[in-house]
C-alpha cells in the first residue's frame, strides 16, 4: 500500500569554499607549503610572486576581493559571454596585503640552505654486511628475503613458514625451514645486536649473548631473560632474587644490564621519516610585561592571480566570434581564475582565523604566558575561547589540534593549555594541570624503593586542598604515561 506524505527537513551543506577553508584551517605551518605547491601545480592560474624573477605592478589583496564580490552577482556590468565580467579579473594590483604583514625572521630562516644528512637505513646495513659473507645463491635469496621481511624496530614478525611460501611462489626457490632457520641464525650475528629476533625475549637474549658471557653478571641475566622475563617486566624482584640466587645488590647490577638494553634494534641506524619536524604557527615574546603575538611568516605565501590568466581572459571577451569552443575556452579560463581567488581568500581567512584564536588564548592564560608557571594555568576548555572570538567550537578544535606557539619556555601545542576545572575545599576553581603538577612533583621526589600508590597520593592532594577521588587520581597518572606504583620501584 503506497502512502503520500509530507515531510520538513533542516539541512546544512557546506560550500566548496568553506571545505577548502576548513581543511587548509587544520593544516599545520609545517605542511602549509606542501599544500600551496600542490594547488599552483593543479592551478596555472595561480601564482607565488615570491618565485618570479621579474618584478610586476604590486597592489591589495583587498581588491581582488571587493572583485569577488561582484563577479559574485553584484556587478552592474554584463558581457557577451555568459555574463562573465572581464573587470572582475583585471586589475593591476597583484600581490596580496598580508604577505609581509606578519614577519618575524622566519624568511631569513628560509633562504639558509638545508644541509641534507646522508644516512643509511638499518636494511640497507644488513644487505651490506650480508654481501660480505661467502654464500650460496640459495642462501644469498633467503637473506634477501629475511631482510626484507624484517618490520622497522628490526623484528622478523612473519612465520617462517609464509616466507618459505613467498621464496616458492615469487622466486621459484624451494627450501626447508632448517635452511631458512640456518641463514636467520647468521643474520641475528650481524650488526646491530639483536637484529631479526622473533620477540622482545630472543631480541634481549641475543644482545646479552654479544657480551662477554664469561662475566657471572652477564650469565645471570641471560638467565633472568631466557627464563623468568615476566617477573621481570612486573617488578617481583623478591621473586628473581630467590630464583637466580642472588642478593638486592648483584640483582640491582643484573638489572641495570639489561635496562641498558635496546628493545627495538631496527630504530638504532634507522632513518627516521615517521617524525615530522615542529614549526611553530605563532611566537609570543615578552616585551616588558607585554605580551605580543606573532603568526609565523610561513603563513603568509605571496600568492596572486596570474596576469597572463586574467590577459588571456580579457583577450577572449574582446574576440570578434565566440563560438562553442571559444565558450569552453571561456569557461576553463573562469573556472581557473575562480580556483585561484577561492584559494587566496581561503589562505587569507586561515590567517585571520589563526591569529584571532591564538590571541584569545593568549590573553585568557596572560599569567601563564608571562611567567610560563603551569599553577597559572587557568582552567578553560573549547567553549571558552569559541564564545570569545564568536565562532564555532569545531573551528577552535581545529586550531588547538594541530598548532604550536612558541614562547620563551618552550613550544608547545595550543592543545596543551585546555584544561578542565577542579573545585578546591575553599571553593576555589583551579586547572586540572595544577593537580598534575602537583602529582608529578610527588612522584618525582618519591622513594623509588617504596614508591607512592595511587591511594597515597589522593591523600596528598586532600592535604593540598584538592578533594579528588582515587580513580581521578589514576586517570591524571595515565594521562601523563606514569606507570603505578609497583612498575616505578627501583631496587
Amino acid at each position: 500500500m503506497l502512502k503520500q506524505h509530507l515531510q520538513q527537513k533542516l539541512l546544512q551543506k557546506l560550500s566548496p569554499q568553506q571545505i577548502q577553508f576548513i581543511k587548509l584551517l587544520q593544516v599545520p605551518t609545517v605542511a602549509l607549503d606542501t599544500r600551496i605547491k600542490e594547488e599552483l601545480e593543479e592551478n596555472p592560474a595561480l601564482e607565488d610572486s615570491s618565485l618570479m624573477t621579474l618584478e610586476e605592478p604590486k597592489g591589495e589583496y583587498d581588491d581582488l576581493q571587493d572583485e569577488r564580490d561582484d563577479f559574485d552577482g553584484e556587478s552592474g556590468e554584463d558581457t557577451s559571454i555568459d555574463e562573465f565580467n572581464v573587470d572582475d579579473y583585471l586589475q593591476d594590483d597583484n600581490t596580496n596585503d598580508y604577505s609581509t604583514s606578519y614577519n618575524n625572521g622566519d624568511d631569513e630562516e628560509d633562504k639558509k640552505e638545508t644541509p641534507i644528512a646522508i644516512e643509511t637505513t638499518f636494511f640497507e646495513s644488513l644487505q651490506q654486511q650480508l654481501d660480505l659473507v661467502p654464500l650460496s645463491d640459495q642462501d644469498f635469496i633467503i637473506g634477501k628475503q629475511i631482510i626484507g621481511s624484517l618490520d622497522d624496530d628490526g623484528y622478523l614478525r612473519r612465520p617462517i613458514t609464509s616466507m618459505i611460501d613467498d621464496l616458492a611462489f615469487s622466486q621459484n626457490v624451494m627450501v626447508e625451514e632448517e635452511d631458512v632457520l640456518e641463514m636467520l641464525k647468521l643474520i641475528q650475528s650481524f650488526d646491530p645486536a639483536g637484529i631479526a629476533a622473533r620477540d622482545l625475549q630472543e631480541c634481549l637474549a641475543l644482545q646479552l649473548k654479544k657480551k662477554d658471557t664469561s662475566n657471572p653478571l652477564i650469565k645471570k641475566a641471560i638467565e633472568i631473560v631466557e627464563h623468568h622475563l615476566d617477573e621481570f617486566t612486573r617488578k617481583h624482584y623478591d621473586k628473581l632474587e630467590r630464583a637466580v640466587g642472588l642478593n638486592s645488590e648483584e640483582l640491582k647490577e643484573v638489572v641495570a644490564e639489561i635496562l641498558r638494553l635496546n628493545p627495538k634494534p631496527g630504530d638504532s641506524n634507522q632513518v627516521t621519516t615517521k617524525q615530522m619536524q615542529i614549526i611553530p604557527d605563532f611566537h609570543i615574546t615578552n616585551n616588558d610585561g607585554v605580551l605580543v603575538l606573532t603568526l609565523n611568516a610561513r603563513n603568509a605565501p605571496e600568492l596572486r592571480v596570474s596576469r597572463s590568466y586574467m590577459d588571456m581572459f580579457e583577450h577572449y571577451d574582446k574576440a570578434a566570434q565566440k563560438d562553442k569552443k571559444m565558450k569552453e575556452a571561456v569557461q576553463f579560463v573562469k573556472q581557473k581564475l575562480d580556483s585561484a581567488k577561492w584559494f587566496i581568500d581561503a589562505i587569507k581567512q586561515r590567517q585571520q582565523t589563526l591569529l584571532k584564536t591564538m590571541n584569545a588564548i593568549m590573553h585568557y592564560q596572560y599569567d601563564y604566558f608571562l611567567t610560563g608557571d603551569e599553577r597559572k594555568l587557568r582552567p578553560m576548555i573549547l567553549k571558552d575561547i569559541a564564545d570569545k572570538i564568536d565562532m564555532d567550537i569545531s573551528t577552535v578544535s581545529r586550531v588547538a589540534n594541530s598548532k604550536y606557539v612558541q614562547t620563551e619556555f618552550g613550544t608547545f601545542l595550543l592543545k596543551s593549555f585546555f584544561s578542565e576545572a577542579i573545585q578546591t575545599e575553599s571553593g576555589e576553581e583551579v586547572s586540572n594541570k595544577e593537580v598534575k603538577k602537583i602529582l608529578e612533583d610527588c612522584i618525582g621526589k618519591e622513594d623509588k624503593r617504596k614508591p607512592l600508590a595511587d591511594e597515597r597520593l589522593t591523600e596528598i592532594l586532600k592535604e593540598h586542598g584538592y578533594n579528588i577521588a582515587r580513580r581521578t587520581v589514576a586517570k591524571y597518572r595515565e594521562q601523563m604515561n606514569i606507570p603505578v606504583a609497583r612498575l616505578r620501584k627501583e631496587l
